[in-house]
């Protein structure tokens, strides 16, 4: 590929908005169920069939779609995954009116990110991507099982890596809907646990806490990480959380853990270099960013903690094993 074709390749606005499009009709699915032939398709999603056979068309071209004779279209591998029962909400994910949708044009704020070091993401829709969870259910509910979906994937890892046998009391910050939380005390009948998080996220937790059968081991304080932790405990786990913010108020909720318990666990997925858009994801949406386990260290040492030990999993998954210093 040639300079002037990446620079072109990178600069495309089509591909990525036909692929919303497309999620967006559930074109994957009316195809599917049947519906091959652009007539039945633009009947089906109550498009304009000229239009809508531009749109079919560019998708061929893309590799989304192959048009096996005139008006007549099937699905590739890359079409399969835009159906409802793709991969961890990948069609959720790209439909236009949804939340990933709403994160992703956070790009659009991307220049002020870069001058402000604020998120993009406030600049493009007038309030956070925390208060727009608040106010929208429907966005919280998806947000939620994506982050059920991630723990699913990280959690057991989590469980079996660390030692639990020298404690008795978990806190674990930011845990959200208590996956994470869930799956330790599952697997470690000898803990109990506590989920410190905003209201917002008390009845997905104690939903998965039953679910997993430690409800009776398990409780959920609200409460704000900005501020001195509710309770104290042998260890607390702080998982996914870091990256959501940059350095100072990382250093305070990393603080108050270390104020909280001798231990802390910091969890995290380093990039494996499978997303490339990692480190910009973080600015535009929130603010935060991708840090190495050395800047961890760091960050960590900047709040009175020492590294012990690191732990590592499947996936780019690690733990970071903090002690508080004496």
């Amino acid at each position: 590929m040639t300079a002037e074709q990446l620079l072109r390749e990178m600069s495309d606005l089509a591909g990525p908005f036909a692929v919303r499009v497309a999620a967006t009709l559930r074109l994957a699915d009316r195809i599917d169920e049947g519906r091959h032939e652009l007539a039945d398709l633009a009947a089906a999603t109550g498009t304009h069939q000229a239009a809508l056979g531009q749109l079919l068309r560019y998708l061929v071209r893309r590799g989304v779609l192959a048009e096996t004779r005139p008006e007549h279209f099937e699905l590739t591998d890359v079409g399969r995954l835009l159906r409802d029962g793709g991969p961890i909400g990948r069609r959720q994910w790209l439909d236009l009116d949804g939340l990933g949708f709403r994160m992703d044009m956070a790009y659009a704020g991307l220049l002020h990110s870069v001058r402000t070091g604020e998120p993009g993401y406030a600049a493009v829709h007038g309030l956070t991507l925390w208060a727009d969870l608040d106010e929208t259910p429907a966005a919280r509910e998806y947000f939620d099982a994506l982050m059920r979906a991630e723990q699913r994937r990280t959690a057991p890892q989590v469980a079996r890596l660390v030692d639990w046998a020298g404690a008795a009391t978990v806190l674990d910050v930011g845990g959200g809907n208590g996956g994470l939380l869930a799956e330790v005390l599952a697997k470690h009948g000898h803990l109990r646990g506590v989920l410190v998080d905003r209201s917002a996220s008390q009845v997905a937790a104690m939903s998965t806490f039953t679910e997993m059968g430690v409800a009776e081991r398990a409780r959920f304080v609200a409460a704000s990480f900005f501020e001195p932790l509710p309770e104290a405990a042998d260890v607390v786990v702080v998982s996914r959380v870091l990256s959501d913010w940059p350095d100072a108020p990382a250093r305070t909720i990393l603080g108050h853990c270390a104020a909280a318990a001798p231990r802390v666990l910091v969890v995290e997925v380093l990039q494996t270099g499978q997303n490339p858009h990692f480190d910009l994801n973080m600015l535009v949406t929130v603010g935060g960013r991708e840090r190495t386990v050395a800047e961890f260290e760091q960050l960590a040492g900047s709040a009175g903690l020492a590294l012990a030990d690191v732990l590592r999993g499947a996936d780019g998954l690690v733990v970071l094993d903090l002690a508080a210093r004496s």
